[in-house]
Protein backbone atom coordinates (compact mmCIF):
# COMPACT_ATOMS: atom_id res chain seq x y z
CA UNK A 1 0.00 0.00 0.00
CA UNK A 2 1.30 3.47 -0.85
CA UNK A 3 0.95 6.60 1.23
CA UNK A 4 -0.44 9.84 -0.20
CA UNK A 5 3.02 10.89 -1.49
CA UNK A 6 3.26 7.71 -3.56
CA UNK A 7 6.14 6.21 -1.57
CA UNK A 8 5.90 2.46 -0.92
CA UNK A 9 4.91 1.34 2.54
CA UNK A 10 7.76 0.02 4.68
CA UNK A 11 8.02 -3.77 4.84
CA UNK A 12 6.49 -5.62 7.75
CA UNK A 13 9.88 -7.05 8.76
CA UNK A 14 13.42 -7.33 7.45
CA UNK A 15 15.73 -10.02 8.78
CA UNK A 16 18.55 -8.39 10.70
CA UNK A 17 20.93 -11.21 9.74
CA UNK A 18 20.35 -12.08 6.08
CA UNK A 19 18.29 -9.10 4.92
CA UNK A 20 15.24 -11.06 3.73
CA UNK A 21 12.24 -8.75 3.45
CA UNK A 22 8.63 -9.66 4.23
CA UNK A 23 6.32 -7.06 2.71
CA UNK A 24 3.30 -7.99 4.83
CA UNK A 25 2.50 -9.68 8.10
CA UNK A 26 0.71 -12.41 6.16
CA UNK A 27 3.85 -13.08 4.09
CA UNK A 28 5.92 -13.24 7.27
CA UNK A 29 3.61 -15.59 9.17
CA UNK A 30 3.00 -17.88 6.17
CA UNK A 31 6.73 -18.31 5.48
CA UNK A 32 7.75 -21.90 6.27
CA UNK A 33 11.15 -20.62 7.40
CA UNK A 34 9.55 -18.54 10.20
CA UNK A 35 8.88 -20.39 13.45
CA UNK A 36 7.24 -18.73 16.44
CA UNK A 37 9.30 -19.71 19.47
CA UNK A 38 8.03 -17.59 22.34
CA UNK A 39 6.91 -14.42 24.00
CA UNK A 40 9.00 -12.11 26.16
CA UNK A 41 6.53 -10.30 28.43
CA UNK A 42 6.38 -6.68 29.46
CA UNK A 43 4.08 -6.82 32.47
CA UNK A 44 3.39 -3.09 32.78
CA UNK A 45 2.10 -2.91 29.17
CA UNK A 46 1.62 -6.32 27.55
CA UNK A 47 1.53 -4.83 24.05
CA UNK A 48 5.18 -3.85 24.54
CA UNK A 49 6.11 -7.49 25.03
CA UNK A 50 7.91 -9.25 22.18
CA UNK A 51 6.89 -12.25 20.14
CA UNK A 52 9.99 -14.12 19.07
CA UNK A 53 10.47 -15.97 15.81
CA UNK A 54 13.34 -18.04 14.46
CA UNK A 55 14.29 -17.51 10.82
CA UNK A 56 15.43 -21.00 9.85
CA UNK A 57 17.19 -19.79 6.69
CA UNK A 58 19.93 -17.94 8.57
CA UNK A 59 19.35 -19.02 12.17
CA UNK A 60 18.61 -15.60 13.64
CA UNK A 61 15.87 -14.79 16.12
CA UNK A 62 13.55 -11.92 15.26
CA UNK A 63 11.54 -10.02 17.88
CA UNK A 64 8.33 -8.19 17.01
CA UNK A 65 6.21 -6.08 19.34
CA UNK A 66 3.01 -7.76 20.50
CA UNK A 67 1.14 -4.59 19.49
CA UNK A 68 1.59 -5.58 15.84
CA UNK A 69 -0.57 -8.66 16.40
CA UNK A 70 -3.29 -7.55 18.85
CA UNK A 71 -5.92 -7.48 16.11
CA UNK A 72 -5.65 -11.30 15.99
CA UNK A 73 -7.27 -11.54 19.43
CA UNK A 74 -10.96 -12.40 19.42
CA UNK A 75 -11.88 -12.79 23.09
CA UNK A 76 -12.09 -10.63 26.20
CA UNK A 77 -9.22 -8.59 27.57
CA UNK A 78 -9.05 -8.71 31.37
CA UNK A 79 -7.86 -5.74 33.42
CA UNK A 80 -6.17 -7.40 36.40
CA UNK A 81 -2.68 -8.86 36.10
CA UNK A 82 -2.51 -12.13 38.04
CA UNK A 83 1.21 -12.86 37.63
CA UNK A 84 2.58 -14.38 40.83
CA UNK A 85 -0.83 -15.19 42.31
CA UNK A 86 -2.27 -18.64 42.96
CA UNK A 87 -4.49 -18.17 39.88
CA UNK A 88 -1.46 -17.77 37.60
CA UNK A 89 0.03 -20.91 36.00
CA UNK A 90 3.24 -18.96 35.28
CA UNK A 91 3.35 -19.46 31.52
CA UNK A 92 4.54 -15.88 30.89
CA UNK A 93 7.49 -16.47 33.20
CA UNK A 94 8.77 -19.19 30.86
CA UNK A 95 9.64 -17.53 27.58
CA UNK A 96 9.43 -20.75 25.57
CA UNK A 97 6.10 -21.89 27.04
CA UNK A 98 3.71 -21.46 24.14
CA UNK A 99 0.44 -22.54 25.75
CA UNK A 100 -2.59 -20.28 25.98
CA UNK A 101 -3.32 -19.21 29.54
CA UNK A 102 -6.59 -20.15 31.28
CA UNK A 103 -6.31 -17.33 33.88
CA UNK A 104 -8.53 -14.27 33.70
CA UNK A 105 -5.42 -12.11 33.54
CA UNK A 106 -4.46 -9.05 31.50
CA UNK A 107 -1.71 -11.16 29.92
CA UNK A 108 -4.06 -13.94 28.78
CA UNK A 109 -5.04 -12.35 25.49
CA UNK A 110 -1.39 -12.21 24.41
CA UNK A 111 -1.12 -15.91 25.16
CA UNK A 112 -4.13 -16.54 22.91
CA UNK A 113 -2.44 -14.55 20.12
CA UNK A 114 0.77 -16.53 20.70
CA UNK A 115 -1.19 -19.74 20.26
CA UNK A 116 -2.56 -18.46 16.93
CA UNK A 117 0.92 -17.49 15.77
CA UNK A 118 2.32 -20.92 16.63
CA UNK A 119 -0.48 -22.60 14.67
CA UNK A 120 -0.40 -20.21 11.67
CA UNK A 121 -0.81 -22.06 8.36
CA UNK A 122 2.45 -22.08 6.42
CA UNK A 123 2.09 -21.67 2.67
CA UNK A 124 5.28 -20.09 1.43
Amino acid sequence: MDDSAGAPSPPFKTCSMCGKVWRSRQDFLADQEIICIGYQPEFQDVELGLFQFNHATCGTTLAISASRFTDLHTGPVFEARLTGTTECPGYCLRQDDLRPCPARCSCAYVREVLDRLVRWEKTG
